[in-house]
């Protein structure tokens, strides 16, 4: 989002897909969500696990563990996520050993250093308006980063034209949930 705030002329549209915005908000939704689904699961160890995290979160001192986000159904629905993204990686003719390493290494330091930067200073603070089509694209269940909390950002960022929309079999994923209707809407909206 900031490079397109920065260069619209370099873009058609901003497609945001499990799109960022106020990361506390999006925690806490995260955090309840798994919450509700382990009290409906009858899951009282996970339950009183994650109601201890609550101050943890709240504070911005971690995120919801994505392992719990993952076991609750707020990642994927219609995918197996981490494995087919670990399939993708370890067997793909495109990486060798050392890209693997370098990635495995990466993610982590990186995502840290990120995520705690947009603790800092939420999206909604530094991305208020885009001089270019704006298109959010959420899963109903997306509990990684939240529909809600996405919802709340898109409606506050000015911008010609702007569309939000929820596939409702999908959670953080819906282009890969929800293939056939995504790439539906990508030739509709951007073939001429």
């Amino acid at each position: 989002m900031q490079a397109a705030q920065q260069a619209p002329e370099k873009y058609e549209a901003y497609i945001g897909i499990g799109q960022m915005s106020n990361t506390l908000e999006s925690e806490l939704d995260g955090l309840n969500f798994t919450i509700d689904q382990a009290k409906l699961s009858g899951n009282t160890t996970d339950v009183e696990y994650l109601q201890g995290l609550t101050e943890k979160v709240q504070s911005g001192d971690i995120l919801t563990p994505r392992h719990y986000v993952r076991k609750y159904g707020g990642a994927a629905r219609l995918i197996d996520d981490n494995a087919d993204m670990a399939d993708g990686l370890l067997f793909g003719p495109e990486y060798n050993l050392l890209d693997r390493i370098r990635y495995y290494r990466s993610v982590s330091y990186a995502q840290e250093i990120l995520i705690g930067q947009a603790f800092k200073k939420p999206l909604p603070t530094i991305v208020t308006k885009l001089d270019l089509p704006v298109y959010f694209i959420m899963g109903q269940y997306d509990y990684m980063t939240s529909t809600k909390s996405a919802k709340t950002y898109f409606d506050q960022i000015d911008a010609n034209k702007k569309e939000f929309l929820t596939y409702d079999q999908s959670a953080h994923y819906p282009q890969f949930e929800e293939k056939e209707k995504f790439s539906k809407w990508m030739v509709d909206s951007f073939t001429r």
